[in-house]
C-alpha cells in the first residue's frame, strides 16, 4: 500500500538517495503520480517485466533539503475516513497538500476541491 510508499521515500530522501526501487502496484504508482504533480518527488515510473515489475521513484531536494519533509496517514485499513470537497481544509496553512482515492482517480487535495469531488481522505504530504 501506499504507506510504505511514503516511508520509504522519506528514509531515501534522509539517507539522500538519488532514487530507488520497490514493488509495483497500480495504486502506488497513482499515488506517486500525485506526489511528482504537487513536487514531492522527481519521477514515478514502472520498470522491468509483466512478471517482476518494479516501481522505481527519483527523489527532489531543493536546495540540498528533502522534497518531502514528513507526511501523515489519515485512513487506515482499521479506519476508512471519507470526505466531501466542501470539507478539505488546507494542509499545514497551504505548505502541504492532502491526497484523496476518488471516483476519478487518485488527486491531491487542491485538484480534489476544484473538480469539486470527494472520496478516501488517504494521508497529508508536507
Amino acid at each position: 500500500m501506499f504507506y510504505d510508499l511514503l516511508a520509504r521515500i522519506k528514509n531515501a530522501q534522509a539517507a539522500r538517495q538519488e532514487s530507488f526501487q520497490m514493488p509495483f502496484s497500480n495504486f502506488d504508482l497513482a499515488v506517486g503520480k500525485v506526489l511528482v504533480e504537487t513536487g514531492y518527488i522527481k519521477e514515478a515510473e514502472k520498470r522491468g517485466s509483466a512478471k517482476k515489475s518494479l516501481l522505481e521513484i527519483k527523489l527532489k531536494y531543493r536546495a540540498g533539503r528533502p522534497g518531502m519533509t514528513d507526511f501523515r496517514i489519515i485512513s487506515k485499513p482499521s479506519r476508512h475516513i471519507y470526505s466531501d470537497y466542501r470539507s478539505l481544509k488546507p494542509v499545514r496553512q497551504g505548505y502541504g497538500n492532502a491526497i484523496l482515492s476518488t471516483p476519478q482517480g487518485v488527486v491531491s487535495g487542491k485538484k480534489a476541491k476544484q473538480d469539486k469531488v470527494g472520496g478516501e481522505y488517504l494521508c497529508e504530504v508536507w
